[in-house]
């Protein structure tokens, strides 16, 4: 598994094509498009030897405004029914991740987590308390827990932090991992305000920041 990873540049670096590929693929489109990113998860080869599922905020220049390594990794085993357990390839994060990102008129502040991330409120409760208006999420929640849970703990999320809530899920591969998808948008107050279904989607929503002030 390590060697199909790749090393992932710190805050404040710009990706190299032969040391950071793939990120620094996704460096070049935000660049050419001038938006900033939010890339990932991939999986990360760290200076250390262990493998960590990251994800990477990319300015429109293309450099590292921040980088996120997943904190809580997903161990299940239900008998006759799902056995996955992250912790035998991967090695969880311990930092809480926030990144300034320059927006028409000043900036906004990221959270950013990663999948289960999401189930712990004392991670994003502590994003919140660094100044975060945005939580960004990643998450790949399968056909079992996604019907249950995915939209309820957005939700819940926003209404703990009271910030928006940006969630985004890969699309349903029947012959693969059976992603839940239903990426999603949620205001501070808890209210959906866009959610794809489980087929490849384009969500463009307007983000109004001033509204979480207003929520606090």
């Amino acid at each position: 598994f390590p060697e199909h990873c790749e090393a992932i540049p710190g805050v404040g670096e710009r990706p190299d094509p032969q040391a950071h590929p793939t990120i620094a693929a996704i460096a070049e489109e935000a660049k050419a498009n001038q938006v900033s990113v939010v890339a990932g998860s991939i999986s990360e080869r760290g200076a250390d030897g262990k493998v960590y599922n990251t994800s990477v905020v990319l300015s429109k220049d293309g450099a590292v405004l921040g980088k996120h390594r997943k904190v809580h990794l997903f161990d299940i085993d239900i008998p006759g029914k799902m056995t996955f357990k992250e912790s035998e390839t991967l090695t969880g994060g311990s930092d809480v991740t926030t990144a300034d990102v320059p927006v028409p008129g000043g900036m906004v502040r990221l959270g950013v987590g990663i999948c289960y991330d999401l189930r712990f409120a004392e991670l994003s409760l502590l994003m919140r308390n660094r100044g975060a208006q945005i939580l960004c999420f990643p998450a790949a929640f399968n056909t079992t827990t996604g019907p249950l849970h995915w939209e309820l703990v957005i939700r819940a999320r926003a209404i703990d932090t009271q910030c928006f809530m940006c969630c985004c899920s890969p699309s349903r591969n029947p012959e693969g991992y059976p992603a839940y998808g239903h990426s999603i948008v949620v205001d501070p107050r808890g209210k959906v305000l866009a959610e794809a279904g489980h087929e490849p989607t384009i969500l463009l929503v307007d983000v109004p920041v001033a509204e979480v002030t207003e929520a606090r």
